[in-house]
């Protein structure tokens, strides 16, 4: 099977290939692309050597998938060139995520939502609101959403490499010039993620509100985010109040978390943190509370890795059920 990954030499994409070869995704021709100051590069992977292309008409023929990870305008204009030239798009970035015949996937909680892909592309969704979707599945099945309310606490490799070497240089006493933050982001934190809209509203709560929606297929739940980003290299964090239909003890609760698939829950007193979690693919839950004042409210703190659960893992499951479709149909 031949598959292009297109931003393979940034971070989400050199995770995917990473991704790729811990799950043993069945690749026998890699395609890595990525813009032309990096073209020409070698690309070590499994066990060899492959050349990096800049994308260009043709670049997606005979591939099965095309693995997106270069930004929404990269996005906006080779999704649809990849789609023509036959392959499947799943794509990392917000280009497509709210397109009503793009499908907005997260593998645990809508895979039926791959069915409708008439585009030939699939979206992956916000980090922070892939692994938000899961537990919030989980506790939707169990007992009714009515609100959520939600704090992230954001790692730098949410804004790339860029978000990378902009906390490096700061925290060996320096600066980068090419940050992607408002302000400094060493020993800080800032309340700013992406463009803030003359509401207030900042670019990333939106995101985390509308996808939401999307994936549980709950357009009129309530959700507001408040998004922070965070001198952690790797790992998102979320603090979340969730009013349901319904009582959920705690206990009932622990047990309907632990039981949804990808989510793990952990004991009390050892809440999940990000730099344990770095590395991992699954959403861990922790902090696991009813409301003192309202027993159908809940409190939880959600941790994962944002670059791989939170886009690159993610992404991949969604290339695996693909794949099962396509050996169910005779069609691999």
């Amino acid at each position: 099977m031949r598959v292009a990954i297109l931003g393979a030499t940034g971070a989400v994409g050199r995770t995917m290939l990473q991704v790729m070869e811990d799950r043993d995704f069945p690749v026998q021709e890699l395609v890595p692309l990525a813009s032309a100051r990096s073209a020409g590069s070698a690309l070590a992977w499994r066990g060899r050597e492959w050349r990096v292309h800049a994308p260009g008409p043709g670049a997606f023929e005979g591939c099965t998938f095309a693995l997106f990870s270069a930004g929404a305008a990269r996005s906006r204009e080779w999704g649809p060139r990849a789609a023509a030239e036959g392959a499947l798009v799943v794509d990392n970035s917000s280009a497509w995520r709210m397109d009503p015949a793009v499908p907005l996937v997260v593998p645990e909680v809508n895979a039926p939502a791959l069915q409708e892909r008439s585009r030939g592309i699939i979206a992956n969704p916000n980090c922070a609101t892939i692994q938000l979707v899961l537990p919030l599945a989980a506790l939707h099945a169990a007992a009714g959403l009515r609100r959520v309310v939600v704090t992230t606490f954001q790692s730098v490799s949410g804004a790339g490499q860029k978000g990378i070497d902009a906390l490096d240089a700061e925290q060996a006493g320096g600066w980068s010039a090419d940050t992607p933050f408002v302000g400094p982001i060493a020993a800080n934190v800032i309340p700013w993620i992406g463009p803030r809209r003359d509401d207030g509203w900042n670019e990333e709560e939106v995101k985390v509100r509308e996808e939401t929606r999307k994936i549980l297929g709950l357009p009129e739940l309530h959700v507001a985010a408040t998004c922070v980003r965070v001198p952690v290299r790797v790992g998102h964090s979320i603090s979340a109040t969730v009013e349901l239909d319904r009582p959920l003890s705690r206990e009932a609760a622990v047990a309907v978390l632990g039981a949804w698939p990808g989510v793990v829950v952990h004991q009390a007193g050892e809440d999940p943190l990000p730099r344990a979690v770095a590395g991992t693919d699954l959403v861990h839950v922790g902090h696991v509370r009813v409301d003192p004042d309202d027993e159908r409210v809940l409190h939880l703190w959600i941790v994962a890795d944002n670059l791989r659960k939170g886009a690159a893992t993610n992404a991949v499951q969604i290339a695996e059920r693909l794949v099962q479709e396509m050996l169910h149909a005779g069609g691999l």
